[in-house]
């Protein structure tokens, strides 16, 4: 039994504490990096909410939940002496340090754009990859990995030029994906439709519009407006069925009232 323990700032503190808990905690002492991983990912998108709904006390919180899966993940690679925090921490900073010539040696840049490339060509070199899309992870959500494989791409010189040519393959791909429809071939559909989506991202990119925000700002403006439609159905005593489409387009079209007067919140 460990002696009564109070909270502090110290980082070292809080790698105490969690060597503790593997040790004496039932739960932390069955946990592995493989059983980790689904909560660690959760609590990235816990932050990311935060984010969105510029929620800086809940944010506190949850980078205090991700510092935690750090740490704990260190504790567990040390304990097979495969690796402990202090390597983490300085092999972070190498890699900054390393990849910021700009900033800590004599390389002159123009601006950001240089800085991006540079930072390509500095990556290429590590670890002898062959393909600047290696380092784009496979698990990433679909949009957010297109816009990834993309920016790689660019900072290597394959990009359309601007917003202008991007919207001529959008228009490409959206009338062959038209031409699938006809062919009723399920397969075909879902590559174009693929295709599209990707000409899409690519679009989206070349106005600074990030697609994996914009779809997760889209679905939560389509949580909150659905639900004020259950809940005015609700308040009729009917179900959503009893209804017909236009009915709750009625609603609909109140929820988006609402939102635009800032009463209605994502």
């Amino acid at each position: 039994m460990q002696p009564a323990r109070k909270p502090t700032r110290s980082f070292q503190d809080l790698v105490e504490i969690v060597e503790i808990l593997r040790k004496e905690c039932p739960w932390d002492r069955e946990q592995s990096h493989e059983s980790l991983k689904d909560l660690m990912v959760e609590e990235i998108y816990e932050a990311i909410d935060a984010i969105d709904q510029k929620n800086f006390p809940e944010l506190k919180k949850e980078l205090g939940d991700l510092l935690l899966h750090v740490v704990f993940h260190a504790v567990m690679a040390d304990e097979t002496q495969s690796f402990n925090m202090g390597d983490v921490i300085w092999g972070i900073q190498e890699k900054l340090i390393r990849r910021h010539p700009h900033v800590f040696e004599q390389v002159k840049v123009s601006g950001t754009e240089e800085v991006l490339k540079n930072w390509e060509q500095i990556k290429m070199k590590e670890g002898g990859r062959k393909s600047v899309l290696e380092g784009v992870p496979n698990q990433l959500p679909g949009l957010l990995r297109a816009q990834r494989m993309q920016e790689k791409a660019s900072g290597v010189g394959f990009d359309w030029g601007n917003f202008e040519d991007c919207w001529v393959k959008v228009e490409e791909e959206l009338n062959e994906f038209k031409e699938t429809i006809k062919s009723q071939n399920k397969e075909e559909r879902a590559k174009e439709f693929g295709d599209l989506i990707f000409a899409m991202v690519n679009a989206a990119r070349h106005l600074d519009i990030n697609s994996e925000d914009a779809l997760r700002l889209t679905n939560n403006k389509f949580k909150s407006r659905f639900q004020y439609i259950e809940q005015r159905v609700s308040e009729q005593g009917k179900q959503m069925k009893e209804l017909n489409l236009q009915q709750l387009d009625l609603f609909w079209d109140e929820a988006k009232a609402l939102e635009k007067a800032g009463k209605l919140n994502h």
